[in-house]
């Protein structure tokens, strides 16, 4: 009976690709990604990330990652990073100059900030950031320093979320983190928005 193959963790095919990314422009490389985009509530965050070459074999997009999972990978990816810089926007910026703006706006500063360090930037998605930062949808998936940045931007999002529930307690930040849950929704038409909702997104405002 043929010996089944044990699957590779995802973490070391991430570095695989930031090594082949950094040996065609040279390094390091700074990763970056952003949380809360779609949430109705609270801060826009982006965090970008330079990593000291040790793998973590559990690394992985957020997205596909447990709250406690993230929790641990975010100590090892703090406490093993060359250098991670974490920028937020709040509701009224993000209502005053629009998501997509804001989106920009907090991953541009979040990688301007590590760049004496970086030799290359990579961003997720598909925005134009300038001809510094290059961009690419799922990178979160691909990018091992993407990967740590999504992980940082999302945790510490999330905890943010639970300082800002203990203000606002109605709208359960702690469990939605302001997202369009049903229960968020339901209390959002009993009590109203808050001052750290997004007044601008379709059913907070209006």
């Amino acid at each position: 009976m043929p010996r089944s193959r044990r699957k590779e963790p995802p973490g070391r095919a991430l570095y695989a690709f930031d090594a082949a990314w950094v040996n065609e422009r040279g390094g390091p490389l700074a990763g970056a990604d952003e949380a809360g985009r779609g949430s109705l509530a609270g801060p826009l965050v982006a965090a970008a990330t330079i990593l000291d070459g040790n793998v973590i074999p559990d690394l992985d997009d957020s997205k596909t990652l447990s709250p406690v999972h993230r929790e641990r990978l975010l100590e090892e990816v703090i406490g093993g990073a060359e250098a991670v810089s974490v920028v937020a926007l709040p509701a009224w910026w993000i209502d005053s100059h629009g998501l997509g703006a804001a989106n920009r706006e907090a991953l541009t500063r979040a990688i301007k900030i590590l760049e004496p360090q970086a030799g290359c930037a990579l961003a997720d998605g598909n925005l134009k950031l300038g001809p510094d930062i290059e961009c690419q949808p799922r990178a979160d998936g691909s990018s091992a320093a993407v990967a740590a940045a999504s992980v940082v931007a999302k945790v510490l999002r999330d905890h943010a979320m639970r300082v800002l529930s203990v203000e606002h307690s109605d709208y359960g930040f702690d469990r939605n983190s302001g997202y369009g849950t049903p229960q968020h929704r339901r209390a959002l038409a009993e009590a109203g928005p808050c001052r750290v909702h997004r007044m601008s997104y379709a059913g907070v405002g209006s």
